[in-house]
């Protein structure tokens, strides 16, 4: 099983699609890192060189979409919960959402909304154990 900057990558799939496999790496992405590394997409990823392979790498931390470097992995990840700390710092609409588990996007939530809020909780009411049992 390859691995690419610490992430094992299935070995019997296309390198076009093992690559999606690395976060914030889709289809586009792939297909314009691999043309960069002069990598045909076809190619299955356990029949890679270690000089592709490095040309991968090295075109994954080199290729630029609309000006800037991918970012991937850990860099990514760091930045989005970088984004959601600062909308719940600020305390706008939006991070009050994510504080509270509930959708974000404006959808409904008075039916819906189940994955945000998690599975129905039964509100009832809770019988006093010591109260007296009366006889009918």
């Amino acid at each position: 099983m390859p691995r690419i900057l610490g992430v094992d990558i299935p070995a019997n799939k296309r390198i076009d699609i093992s690559l999606r496999y690395l976060y914030g790496v889709g289809p586009q992405n792939a297909l314009v890192v691999l043309a960069n590394a002069k990598v045909e997409p076809s190619i299955r990823a356990k029949d890679l060189s270690e000089e592709q392979l490095s040309n991968i790498v090295k075109s994954l931390q080199e290729t630029k979409i609309h000006g800037q470097n991918i970012q991937i992995e850990g860099d990514l990840r760091r930045e989005l919960g970088q984004n959601l700390k600062r909308l719940k710092g600020i305390k706008c609409h939006r991070g009050n959402r994510h504080l509270r588990g509930l959708p974000v996007r404006g959808q409904r939530t008075q039916t819906n909304a189940r994955t945000r809020k998690g599975p129905r909780r039964t509100v009832g009411v809770q019988r006093n154990p010591t109260a007296k049992k009366g006889i009918h």
